[in-house]
């Protein structure tokens, strides 16, 4: 087992908190939090709303650190989830008496921000995405003096957050930071490769192994369900995150071996793309990504096109994941053809069976499976 969260310090020492789902978002039990808060905004005289995009990291840790900053000055302050799975609607907050609303790594589905504004005297949202810019770009006649919009292509959400509540604590006067040394070493540590991967860098050594070790911490984000997400966050050892995401795709890998022993030539669009290697992955759709993957290194080596295609049954019809390992083949364009998508080197479509039958072939002979 590896240990993601070091040390003892704090209760609860693992990124959990049980499912509950129904706890979550826009659930009573987040309604009830924003009406208790709403009590004690009018003994305090003015309340401060984060509400951080979920399941992303960026997101959490932006709202750890605006968590960090209003306790060190006394601030009330709520921190909330937002999903596109049962979202917030403005009209949640609209007797909050909320002075300052954050939007944590995503400015909110269309116009949500903009209406915010309408009734909040201070909205900051902080995203990375150039999408945003995009779609901001094309909204510039509903700007508002109270929106302030912290749209960064070249850091990720959670370093602009960190940076902008440590400058902002700083001018409060004082000599307090948002993090102690250890928690800052540790931390900023995290953040350079949460930012490699939302930024698509992927410069640093061990990114891949890093997402595979973080993946499955995603859903524990929810700190309705978690109350006690921002302590643990503060543990998680990165090094330790490699370690795991390591041995994760040691394992799938050498899984993924062992169903690639007898594949068939798949005719792409009846062969109109030319003919891949294939297998029939049912049961094992989660490892699509490296059974494909390993194909098209074998069917590059038997003389066909280098695509690799896991073919499973989904929902009654036929699913084919496509890889390719060579920067020249682009799979996508095999997919859009049958109603699918992706990217040059990963895509999918689904078939139905009778034009499945039409793809497929003999079976290879045992000399391509090598």
């Amino acid at each position: 087992m590896y240990r993601i969260l070091r040390g003892t310090r704090r209760r609860q020492t693992a990124l959990g908190g049980g499912g509950g789902g129904g706890r979550g978002f826009r659930s009573e039990a987040a309604l009830d939090a924003i009406r208790c808060f709403i009590e004690r905004g009018r003994e305090t005289g003015g309340l401060n709303v984060a509400l951080y995009n979920y399941p992303s990291f960026s997101g959490a840790y932006a709202a750890l650190f605006a968590s960090l900053f209003h306790s060190k000055l006394h601030l009330p302050f709520l921190p909330l989830p937002f999903s596109s799975v049962h979202p917030f609607k403005v009209e949640d907050f609209k007797l909050a008496g909320v002075k300052t609303c954050y939007l944590l790594d995503f400015v909110g589905p269309k116009d949500f921000s903009f209406e915010l504004a309408h009734f909040f005297p201070c909205v900051i949202a902080f995203d990375h995405r150039q999408s945003t810019i995009t779609r901001l770009s094309k909204m510039r006649e509903k700007r508002s003096s109270n929106l302030d919009l912290q749209v960064d292509t070249t850091r990720s959400s959670a370093r602009a957050t960190f940076d902008y509540f440590s400058t902002k604590l700083h001018g409060n006067g004082g000599s307090q930071r948002l993090l102690d040394t250890e928690e800052l070493e540790r931390v900023t540590y995290l953040l350079r490769y949460l930012e490699d991967s939302d930024l698509c860098q992927w410069k640093l050594p061990d990114i891949k192994y890093f997402n595979a070790g973080i993946r499955d911490l995603r859903a524990k984000l929810n700190c309705i369900v978690n109350p006690h997400l921002f302590d643990q966050l503060l543990e998680i050892d990165t090094s330790a995150l490699i370690a795991k995401g390591r041995s994760i795709l040691i394992s799938r890998q050498n899984e993924a071996g062992t169903l690639v022993k007898n594949p068939f030539r798949l005719c792409l669009g009846r062969g109109l793309y030319g003919e891949c290697l294939a297998v029939r992955s049912d049961g094992h759709s989660n490892l699509s990504h490296e059974i494909s993957l390993e194909l098209s290194r074998r069917s590059s080596a038997a003389g066909l096109r280098p695509i690799g295609a896991a073919v499973f049954m989904q929902r009654g019809i036929v699913k084919v994941c496509l890889r390719s390992f060579d920067s020249m083949t682009d799979t996508s364009e095999i997919a859009k053809v049958y109603g699918g998508g992706g990217k040059p080197s990963s895509s999918s479509f689904t078939l139905r069976m009778d034009d499945y039958n039409l793809w497929t072939s003999v079976n290879v002979p045992d000399t391509y499976d090598r």
